[in-house]
């Protein structure tokens, strides 16, 4: 009898933690966050265990000689179930999409669950693959831009869709093993991915920029205004916030890249760990440690959008999608 863990199982239920914040990023860098940004968050993960779960029917008959513990071909899911629950969960994701979002979005939840099945069903296992996977989380970003400016989201659907290109590249040699040259590239791509994720957006430069410019010259006024007629600890008050308003304006520059760089350390670390040992196993732990590092990157993506807390709560399901990978494959 199927159960809820196997179910868990075949659509990677931890790994839909690195799913909501390809959404998030997407939305903060339109300017879009609303309180419709969790919902259309939901759609997608529903899309990425459809995906899943379509992904171990089409592959059922390689698992079993590969695979033979995933779900499916040790027989704790029917192959029937499996088709029927991927289904279900894209017939859900692109309804709740619609409905919240509107028209908007579902001409993006559409194409989005189209090029997903594109993947499980076609692309796969071409050379295609990992361009098409990209294609996925780019779709997925531009997703959470559907209730602003979409052209404003196309630098981080770029990013995520790059940084899902080298986790692709990698898994296809899950099984066998890769040859040195394979992570040595991935690992150039995630240096690229992380740097233009590090790099703030120039309308983030600039509010920066004129935060701490204002505060300068609320220091300056404070002083020359009220130097007479106020008090010393009055003045030294405004000072102080003045001064607190320059210091939030530049952590606020700084966050996204602390967190791509907490990214790229994790996920560049495994890759290196590939480049000197690129068994089966390691290339494993490397697509591990792509999945579940990704909410770094995208943390970071939403800092760089203007949303500093929020980046910093994305980045938080980093170590918690770690230690759940611990009990269900995010492979």
């Amino acid at each position: 009898m199927t159960t809820l863990a196997d179910l868990a199982e075949l659509v990677r239920a931890p790994a839909a933690l690195s799913v909501p914040g390809d959404v998030i990023a997407g939305a903060a860098a339109a300017g879009a966050l609303s309180p419709r940004t969790p919902a259309l968050a939901g759609a997608s993960v529903l899309l990425y265990w459809a995906g899943m779960a379509a992904n171990d029917w089409a592959d059922r008959r390689l698992d079993a000689e590969e695979r033979p513990e995933r779900p499916i071909p040790s027989g704790r899911v029917t192959p029937a179930a499996a088709v029927g629950l991927a289904a279900g969960l894209t017939a859900a994701g692109v309804g709740l999409a619609a409905a919240v979002g509107g028209r908007r979005a579902a001409t993006l939840a559409v194409p989005l669950a189209a090029t997903i099945w594109g993947y499980d069903l076609l692309a796969k296992n071409t050379a295609a693959g990992p361009a098409v996977m990209a294609a996925c989380r780019g779709l997925d970003v531009l997703l959470g831009a559907s209730g602003g400016r979409l052209t404003r989201a196309l630098p981080a659907a770029a990013t995520v869709a790059a940084h899902t290109w080298t986790v692709t590249a990698l898994s296809r040699r899950e099984v066998t093993g890769a040859e040195a040259t394979l992570p040595m590239r991935t690992l150039a791509g995630t240096a690229l991915v992380a740097a233009s994720a590090a790099v703030a957006a120039p309308g983030a430069r600039r509010a920066a920029a004129r935060t701490a410019e204002q505060a300068g010259v609320a220091d300056r006024a404070g002083v020359a205004d009220r130097a007479g007629v106020a008090d010393r600890a009055g003045v030294a008050g405004e000072i102080g916030v003045s001064a607190g308003r320059r210091r939030a304006a530049g952590i606020a520059a700084a966050l996204p890249a602390v967190l791509a760089g907490w990214y790229a350390a994790r996920y560049g670390a495994a890759q290196a760990q590939v480049v000197r040992d690129p068994s089966a196993g390691r290339v494993r732990a490397a697509v591990g440690a792509g999945i579940t590092g990704l909410p770094a990157l995208q943390g970071a993506l939403t800092a760089r959008g203007g949303a500093g807390l929020l980046g910093v709560a994305v980045a938080a399901a980093a170590p918690l999608g770690r230690r759940l990978a611990r009990k269900v494959s995010p492979t």
